[in-house]
């Protein structure tokens, strides 16, 4: 049995540099290599695609990723697993065998299917398996004559008998993308199907490498400190048999792997921290410790887990009438002006009431609109758009934009055509019996149905986490004001209509402060205008961190979404430069934390009570 094994990540979403796989493969030793694909609207995607033809509806750029690398991986003996098979992995692992067929190269491909619930809803429901949506209750006969797709979320089990069976590579329809990252590790230290702490690690390694370079310096909120962005790294595990991990990259390749670029990853949609839950295990992120452990190499362990549930989610897509979004370019002097007039006499113009209509002014306060800063921006792009069930006045809206250029304000230039009529395509969450669906191994020896081996028991709450004796700032007390993220930095995301925003003080020294300070009715005041629900606050002091779930505040969210920022990517700047005030000895800590980050030895650790338990001994799963 394996004392150790690297896992390379080449991708984290559909449209993700294709080049890092063949790079993953070549740069270094690895023994597995994972790609997610897969989002709400990408199934939906494929959805169509397939019904339009039956031998469509997956990535179709995986199988050019793995021909360019088809030599290297027989060679090296380096399994792939990916959901790139998307809503039709039967015909991924076909194009796949011809591909290397026609190479001269014949490999053991692998399809998991039966997450595709889209031909058994009726059979689903007549078996009491309502669907109906886990967040609001809303009832799944609303919508279930415009469904388009609908699918399970599977974990790492199905893969991991994929592997046994010999597979080199194993493609599945929806894999969670931390279950394809969990299953290599369970195949090769034989772990158990309760043993929960290891695999809670295993998911937190996942979760850390899923995105791709969000692990090794992109999208860091500290991004002058990160090297070479041109020529990125993407993340590389190299997980021992105990659970306990280091996240890495291919030495010589740009980026930066440090304590904070992976907590940040580890904040980015997050949600509950002590409830991270998987069709695995639920796993405790409060429990996480993590160090520098050399030069883009960081340290995790001491990650606890509870059993898992005993319902799988189900990720259903709906179509929920049309949008249309125009632009028009006005230029100075007074762009801003002039586009806020165009936009009057615009909406006067059309005078139709629609679903849902938004005015955003880019370059001027698009992301975070009335958070914005004032700015006399040399131009603006008025950003026009609509949501509504009836086409026929999408259409007319659409017909209107280009027909206001020659009768408003000067400096207005032309942008493009008229705007599109886009079907919506909403989300919509559910949960079934994981008896009730269940997945089908293909192999070269036939299909074969799988159970789960999880065990059913009751949920658990997290266990209570030792407190921590926080250190003291020394030096000056005056206080000063500054923006947020000279104290803190931070990551956002969206879970639906929820932005997901974690803050993490940049020194140990400054989380208490932080945590009085950001209180959630503070976030909330900072975000009038953007959200309109409640704000949550969860405390991760293990990662220095506050993590802040703000409802209401993506206008729907997701492809219903009218705004730019549909995700609220941009929105944990947002908060960061919100002006605070702390005494001076706070940024003292702060510059000497960004001093040591990236660096072995870091100053100032919590004392006390500690974020996790040691990782136990190894154990094995099967005699």
């Amino acid at each position: 049995m394996a004392d150790l094994i690297r896992i390379a990540n080449a991708g984290g979403y559909w449209g993700d540099d294709l080049a890092q796989f063949q790079r993953q493969v070549e740069l270094g030793p690895v023994d597995y290599v994972t790609l997610d694909f897969l989002s709400e609207i990408t199934m939906s995607i494929m959805q169509k695609q397939r019904a339009r033809d039956p031998r469509a509806g997956y990535a179709r750029d995986f199988v050019a990723q793995v021909e360019g690398a088809l030599p290297k991986l027989i060679e090296g003996n380096i399994r792939v697993i990916s959901n790139a098979g998307g809503v039709n992995p039967l015909a991924c692992r076909a194009a796949l065998l011809e591909m290397a067929q026609l190479r001269g190269r014949p490999i053991e491909v692998a399809a998991v299917v039966g997450d595709d619930l889209m031909g058994r809803l009726g059979e689903l429901n007549a078996a009491g398996v309502t669907l109906d949506n886990m967040d609001d209750g809303a009832a799944f006969g609303r919508v279930r004559d415009h469904v388009s797709s609908a699918n399970a979320y599977f974990g790492a089990w199905p893969v991991v008998a994929a592997l046994e069976a010999g597979a080199q590579i194993v493609v599945t329809g929806r894999c969670t993308d931390t279950g394809i990252t969990l299953a290599p590790m369970i195949h090769a230290f034989g772990w158990a199907a309760d043993d929960w702490d290891r695999l809670a690690a295993g998911i937190v390694a996942g979760h850390i490498v899923e995105c791709g370079a969000q692990a090794t310096g992109g999208n860091f909120t500290d991004w002058r400190r990160v090297a070479h962005f041109e020529s990125i790294g993407y993340p590389v595990l190299e997980v021992s048999a105990d659970g306990s991990f280091v996240v890495t990259k291919h030495p010589g390749t740009g980026g930066a792997v440090t304590v904070r670029t992976v907590k940040e990853q580890l904040v980015y949609e997050m949600g509950d921290p002590r409830s991270y839950v998987t069709p695995d295990v639920v796993a405790d992120f409060g429990t996480i410790r993590l160090e520098q452990a050399g030069r883009d190499r960081v340290r995790v362990w001491g990650i606890r887990g509870r059993a898992a549930p005993a319902s799988l989610k189900v990720s259903a897509s709906y179509l929920d009438g049309w949008k249309a979004s125009g632009t028009l370019i006005i230029s100075a002097p007074d762009a801003t002006e002039k586009a806020r007039a165009f936009a009057q006499l615009f909406w006067k113009r059309i005078g139709l009431p629609f679903a849902a209509a938004h005015t955003e002014l880019v370059g001027h306060s698009a992301c975070w609109g009335p958070l914005a800063p004032a700015v006399d921006a040399p131009e603006v792009l008025l950003r026009l758009s609509v949501r509504d069930p009836d086409k026929a006045k999408i259409e007319q809206f659409a017909k209107l934009v280009p027909a206001v250029i020659l009768s408003g304000p000067p400096g207005v230039a032309v942008t493009g055509g008229r705007p599109q009529a886009q079907e919506v395509v909403a989300y919509w969450p559910a949960l079934a019996p994981r008896d009730k669906v269940k997945p089908l191994l293909v192999t070269r020896a036939g299909e074969r149905p799988l159970e789960w081996p999880t065990p059913l028991s009751q949920p658990q709450r997290p266990a209570a986490v030792p407190r921590a004796q926080w250190p003291r700032a020394k030096g000056a007390a005056k206080r000063v004001r500054v923006p947020l993220s000279a104290l803190a930095h931070g990551r956002s995301g969206d879970k639906g209509d929820t932005c997901n925003i974690g803050v993490i003080a940049r020194a140990p020294e400054i989380y208490p402060w932080l945590k009085r300070t950001l209180t959630a009715n503070v976030v909330k005041r900072r975000f009038k205008g953007i959200c309109q629900g409640r704000v949550e606050r969860h405390d991760v002091p293990n990662l220095w961190a506050l993590n802040f779930l703000l409802h209401e505040s993506l206008g729907g969210g997701g492809t219903v979404s009218l705004r730019l920022d549909a995700q609220g990517k941009t929105l944990s700047h947002a908060l960061l430069a919100m002006e605070v005030e702390a005494p001076r000895a706070l940024l003292e800590a702060a510059a000497r934390g960004d001093d040591a980050d990236g660096k072995k030895e870091h100053p100032d650790k919590p004392r006390g009570g500690r974020a996790g338990g040691a990782a136990r001994r190894p154990r094995r799963s099967r005699g």
